[in-house]
């Protein structure tokens, strides 16, 4: 499945594009695709996955992610059935004028567009308080909009209720090959990490040789692939640990380790805490 480029035109009258989309069995059909627009996603409620270039993790009540230009995603509902909204922002850099961001009074929100290209995840007060202002920029006329996307990004500019995804590795530079190889290998990771996903499969799908693959996704990922299977199983155990109703054990079976003591040993270099530990104080993102 490859990365499609979508392409964005915001409609008459406006210099960006705001939509809302509403729970509907569209909405939970993710597409893996990249775009030049810079892009703010909030989701009302509910938990899904974030898989922005090579980064995965889970969200667990809603979410606000603002990502730079050419990062790679799938949609953010993926998995998310509960009642939610999602409102979808996009903006070119230039979308006020190629000097605009260069004026004094923008330096904050220059900043924060250069944050953006590694995917940014904002949570507490500024999540909240930010989604119920996109929410009422719905009912706005273009210029309202317009004043109001400038605030919430100044406010988005100055907190400090923010994660830093470091998704920028991956950014499309953009090499249609890559894109079809990555995609390729995410794709068999992603239905096979439950069972086996072995080195020699993933390089054969690319039709490479195994150590020229081992170069060639070290090169683009900074992770051996390795790590980043199991960087994927332990991500998808965090979700897993936040149902009571399964023991340690069926976690670690149900997120592909099929030996208690690797998985613990794995949970624990990649989040710092022993699966116990993280269960009883779940947090809400794993890099």
């Amino acid at each position: 499945m490859k990365a499609l480029f979508e392409k964005i035109e915001p409609v008459f009258g406006n210099s960006f594009t705001i939509r809302r989309f509403d729970h509907a069995p569209d909405v939970n059909k993710p597409s893996w695709h990249f775009h030049p627009e810079y892009e703010i996603v909030y989701i009302s409620n509910g938990r899904g996955k974030r898989h922005i270039g090579d980064h995965i993790s889970y969200f667990e009540d809603g979410d606000l992610i603002f990502m730079g230009p050419n990062l790679p995603h799938f949609g953010f509902t993926e998995e998310l059935y509960e009642e939610h909204s999602e409102i979808v922002v996009q903006m070119k850099e230039d979308f006020l004028g190629e000097a605009f961001l260069q004026k004094p009074e923008m330096a904050a929100i220059q900043q924060l567009f250069q944050r953006s290209r590694q995917g940014l995840s904002f949570g507490g007060e500024t999540r909240r308080r930010v989604g119920r202002r996109l929410e009422e920029v719905m009912k706005m006329g273009h210029f309202e909009r317009l004043l109001e996307l400038l605030s919430i990004l100044q406010e988005l500019a100055h907190s400090e209720e923010y994660e830093m995804l470091n998704a920028n590795g991956f950014a499309v530079e953009v090499n249609a090959q890559d894109q079809d190889r990555m995609e390729s290998v995410f794709g068999y990771v992603g239905e096979n990490f439950q069972e086996d996903a072995n080195l020699d499969e993933a390089a054969r799908r690319v039709n490479m040789t195994v150590p020229a693959f081992c170069r060639y996704f070290k090169k683009l990922t900074r992770k051996t692939f390795s790590q980043f299977v199991n960087e994927y199983r332990i991500t998808h155990a965090c979700r897993l640990l936040a149902d009571d109703n399964l023991t340690i054990a069926g976690v670690s079976f149900e997120s592909g380790f099929n030996n208690l003591s690797h998985f613990n040993r794995q949970f624990k270099n990649i989040t710092g805490f022993s699966p116990r530990d993280y269960r009883k104080n779940i947090k809400k993102v794993v890099s």
